[in-house]
């Protein structure tokens, strides 16, 4: 099983090296009400994900599927507009597959973002949260099976999955840009339900203070190949059970959207710096 998803990484980069020998040194991860964040990138390149081989493509309504290769200001980036999830029904290897791609072309750090439903109860619709921790116990692990000894160790350490030093330049770039940005642990569940209130309150007696349904596998993933990983939540709606309102994916993408040029101004002053 090993061989087959080394080989099929090594398939994707070929297919991508035939169109394009760019070299990305940041990876980002386009969550829900980052749709648009193309446009803030001097774009060289783009791939739809149907173009490579066994490659999984987003079933997702707001999520396009396909590499964006460009910059941001100087920094060669890679975009991954619109992510798989393991609720589409891929295999966990497969949910991570972008993230050990854009590893393999050569970035050395991966930028997540994502919706978010809020825990903690000092949150509010449309607040941008730094993820500092996370929890995954809800989900397999993307490095269940035989270990990948190109990728990296059997058994990686998990004690500082988000990187320090790049928390601390979005923590210094939210200030400088007058963007309040809040800090906390990230859950991600399997979705594609959103969770129950009773699911939302044993989250938050486990230390969560946002929940959502991707991240988390691709972040592990990363960090086992040595990348440098940092990401963002945009808390779209409060989590169910927090407030008295039923919960749907469009008025998730909605308060999404809202909070997208905020969410896109942060994201794009961060990889400046990175």
């Amino acid at each position: 099983m090993a061989n087959e998803i080394y080989e099929k990484v090594n398939r994707c980069v070929e297919a991508i090296r035939k169109v394009t020998d760019f070299q990305p040194k940041v990876a980002i991860t386009l969550g829900s009400g980052l749709g648009n964040y193309a446009e803030q990138i001097d774009i060289k390149c783009e791939i739809p994900y149907s173009d490579l081989p066994g490659f999984p493509v987003s079933t997702v309504p707001g999520h396009a599927g396909k590499f964006i290769f460009g910059y941001v200001g100087d920094v060669p980036v890679v975009c991954m507009k619109g992510r798989v999830h393991y609720y589409e029904g891929y295999p966990i290897s497969d949910v991570v597959l972008p993230a050990r791609v854009m590893k393999s072309l050569g970035a050395e750090i991966l930028f997540l973002t994502n919706a978010a439903g809020g825990i903690n109860s000092t949150f509010d619709a449309g607040d941008l949260m730094l993820i500092n921790d996370h929890i995954s116990l809800f989900v397999p692990n993307p490095l269940i099976g035989p270990n990948i000894d190109e990728f990296g160790t059997r058994f990686p350490d998990m004690s500082a999955v988000y990187d320090k030093e790049l928390r601390k330049i979005i923590k210094d770039t939210a200030l400088d840009n007058k963007i309040l940005l809040k800090e906390g642990i990230y859950a991600q569940c399997t979705g594609p339900s959103f969770e129950s209130p009773a699911e939302v309150r044993m989250l938050g007696i486990l230390g969560a203070d946002a929940v959502g349904m991707s991240t988390v596998v691709e972040a592990i993933a990363a960090h086992h190949m040595g990348m440098r990983v940092c990401g963002i939540s945009c808390v779209s709606n409060m989590a169910a059970g927090i407030t008295n309102e039923p919960l749907s994916h469009e008025d998730v993408q909605k308060a999404a959207d809202k909070t997208g040029p905020m969410f896109e101004k942060l994201v794009t002053a961060c990889v400046k710096k990175f």
